[in-house]
């Protein structure tokens, strides 16, 4: 028992998974070479002149920041959309600038990696008209330099700003430059370039129309940003696939019609966007909103009230904090935040909001005030509660991440109740705005599960034969939330394999009383168990991470089991949150003939590290399914992980959980 216990405590304070480059042969680990990059088709995209539609008198240019990245250096995505713009004959009332850099290759024959280079798209064809010495794409003075070239040299009546590359959420940005280890645009950032070239102003800002066609940048921060650079915001919550927007379908659309407006474009943006992520069959997870920044006010107004509400309801009952928490953790959140994906901190505002209604001032007028500047938006089947614009929670205690999220931070009480929450205190700061707020001139210090004696919990088994774990009331006061893990233990080598965590339990909250419903069974892709970690629990669908290599490249599956339709769906693939905090936008969908590594996670006999396992493979073929299948027969061990909002975890005591045919016996020890 002490030994899983370890294991698993061990994991909880410091195993944030990586993608896994590890394959397990005569139990000793080893690492495999490095697998071939597969290469997009060269082409030759800069012999285009095109024939132009009638003009109109209004203009429009658009600039686009076009930081390659790995998405061009590894995959051509870069390339790829630059073709679906060449395709698109133009009027000679639009342009658009291009400033190309930020990868260490190019998959065509114009774009070089030693140089930054600007380029012209218009009536008149194709053609580069700068070189610049290699700078940055992360740094705001390279940005400033590219949107001054543009204001001095392509003004317009009508201007875009366009973000090409990796994005993070609120905290990491946009446009990671693969040359400067992967340097990113925070939003002060971002901000400082604008403010460098433009006069801006809420009341006539310079632009339309800023897009992201990025990942994750659809944050109440990111548009609070950029209320005094412009009209409009077009951005998405959750990650986007590595092809992103569809620049052949809405480009055409405004050079037939220049005269439409920022947010007309916007919502031609997001429907084409929809389209083509149905052609490709990756819309169920798509997300895309079209934001007026000229009615943010209102939203700032009720989001800052909403967590004046939240940080006075800790500051009078600190225990509020893990209520908040499980609120929060249990609604929708974007790019992954467990374990095996890492953490963006990304969830949706409204949903959070809805969920606080009648409990907390300001959430109604939060979900209205959405209602009001989200002027449209796109969302697949399963991300249904996206409401348009997310905000920053913190899912574990991070607090470098916490640090750079509140100089960015598009509300002053948010950051505060964070520091509470997560530290047990305010600074001077803090409590100087808690005391405006309500006249408090302290704090109680929270407490934790650390001061519980909650750790190594005995359990009990019922008479349906679940595992029970009774804490009483306080549970609901001083827990965040809960879930189970499942190991195996292989009494011959003393190896422990970790299958993975699931939160499927009947949780008595009120009387802090958890069982188990856990059936024997357990995920299998290609007739191989696989590891699974819940990342999301919805009403009508959860969603799952499961490791696996894909062709020797590690992904994280997501996979969904849709509680009306009782099927399992495997979305795609994706690598994990790197470290600098940029999510991976190039989702890859399983194809016939791919290699597919099944990775668990096993400590040695001499070792209580958990590190990748390859259990087995296949060949995927278009009848591959994923589905439950019960576990062969031996005696596998169930613990439950406590958490709380401060970051601390600790577990149960464990349970035996004997599988013999498809019967289960649980045996407590």
């Amino acid at each position: 028992m002490k030994r899983i216990i370890t294991i698993l405590l061990a994991l909880c304070m410091a195993f944030t998974m990586a993608g896994c480059t590890i394959e397990f042969v005569d139990d000793v680990p080893s690492e495999p070479a490095a697998p071939a990059v597969s290469e997009p088709q060269q082409v030759d995209i800069g012999t285009k002149t095109p024939a132009a539609p009638v003009s109109t008198d209004e203009t429009w240019a658009i600039y686009w920041y076009l930081c390659g990245s790995d998405l061009e250096s590894n995959y051509g995505c870069g390339t790829n959309d630059l073709l679906e713009v060449f395709n698109v004959p133009l009027p000679d009332n639009i342009t658009v600038v291009i400033e190309t850099g930020g990868s260490k290759r190019w998959h065509n024959d114009t774009m070089q990696t030693r140089v930054l280079q600007r380029y012209v798209y218009s009536s008149r064809g194709f053609e580069l008209v700068e070189n610049l010495d290699l700078a940055n794409m992360g740094n705001p003075n390279t940005l400033a330099s590219f949107l001054k070239f543009c204001k001095d040299n392509y003004p317009a009546d009508h201007t875009m700003m366009l973000f090409w590359d990796h994005g993070g959420g609120s905290v990491a940005g946009v446009a990671f430059d693969e040359l400067n280890n992967y340097n990113s645009l925070t939003l002060d950032e971002i901000h400082t370039a604008f403010d460098t070239v433009y006069n801006l102003s809420e009341t006539n800002p310079p632009f339309e129309l800023v897009g992201f066609d990025t990942c994750l940048m659809a944050t109440v921060d990111m548009a609070a940003t950029l209320k005094d650079i412009s009209k409009y915001m077009v951005a998405s919550e959750e990650v986007e696939p590595g092809g992103g927007w569809y620049y052949n379908d809405w480009l055409a659309k405004l050079a037939a019609d220049p005269s439409m407006d920022g947010a007309a474009l916007g919502k031609i943006i997001c429907d084409s966007y929809y389209r083509g992520c149905t052609k490709e069959r990756i819309v169920a997870k798509a997300t895309l909103s079209l934001v007026d920044l000229q009615k943010l006010d209102g939203l700032l107004d009720a989001y800052e009230t909403f967590g004046d509400a939240v940080l006075m309801a800790a500051s009078v009952d600190p225990s509020f904090t893990n209520r908040f928490a499980r609120m929060a953790t249990s609604c929708e959140s974007y790019g992954g935040n467990t374990r095996e994906q890492g953490f963006t901190n990304m969830v949706d505002l409204g949903h959070v909001a809805r969920s606080c209604e009648g409990l907390l001032d300001g959430a109604k007028a939060v979900t209205k005030a959405l209602g009001d500047c989200v002027l449209y938006q796109i969302k697949g089947q399963y991300k249904s509660e996206a409401t348009g614009l997310s905000f920053f929670f913190p899912f574990i205690k991070d607090m470098k991440t916490y640090n750079a999220y509140t100089g960015i931070s598009a509300s002053r009480s948010f950051p505060f109740f964070y520091e509470y929450a997560l530290t047990g205190k305010l600074d001077q700061d803090g409590l100087s705005y808690l005391e405006s707020l309500n006249g408090a001139k302290e704090v109680e210090k929270p407490k934790t599960l650390k001061d519980t004696d909650w750790q190594g919990k005995h359990l009990t088994v019922n008479e349906e034969g679940s595992a029970v774990l009774t804490l009483g009331p306080e549970a609901d006061k001083l827990m965040s939330g809960i879930s189970f893990s499942l190991y195996y233990s292989d009494d011959k080598s003393g190896n422990v394999l970790w299958l993975g965590t699931d939160n499927d339990i009947y949780a008595d909250w009120e009387k802090g009383v958890f069982t188990d419903n856990f059936r024997g069974v357990w995920g299998a892709f290609g007739g191989q168990l696989v590891f699974m970690e819940l990342s999301y629990e919805g009403e009508d669908y959860n969603i799952y991470a499961v490791p696996v290599m894909i062709n020797g490249e590690a992904y994280k599956l997501e996979v969904v089991y849709d509680f009306n339709d009782e099927e399992w769906t495997v979305l795609g693939a994706r690598k994990p949150i790197d470290a600098n905090g940029m999510a991976d936008k190039n989702m890859y969908t399983l194809e016939e003939g791919d290699k597919i590594d099944v990775i668990w996670y096993i400590a040695s006999a001499s070792s209580d590290k958990l590190t990748p396992y390859t259990v087995g493979s296949f060949v995927y073929d278009d009848d591959t399914v994923f589905e439950e299948l019960w576990l062969p027969d031996g005696t596998y061990t169930l613990v439950f992980e406590m958490r709380d909002a401060g970051g601390n975890t600790i577990t149960s005591a464990e349970v035996d959980c004997r599988i013999e045919g498809e019967n289960m016996f649980m045996d407590p020890k």
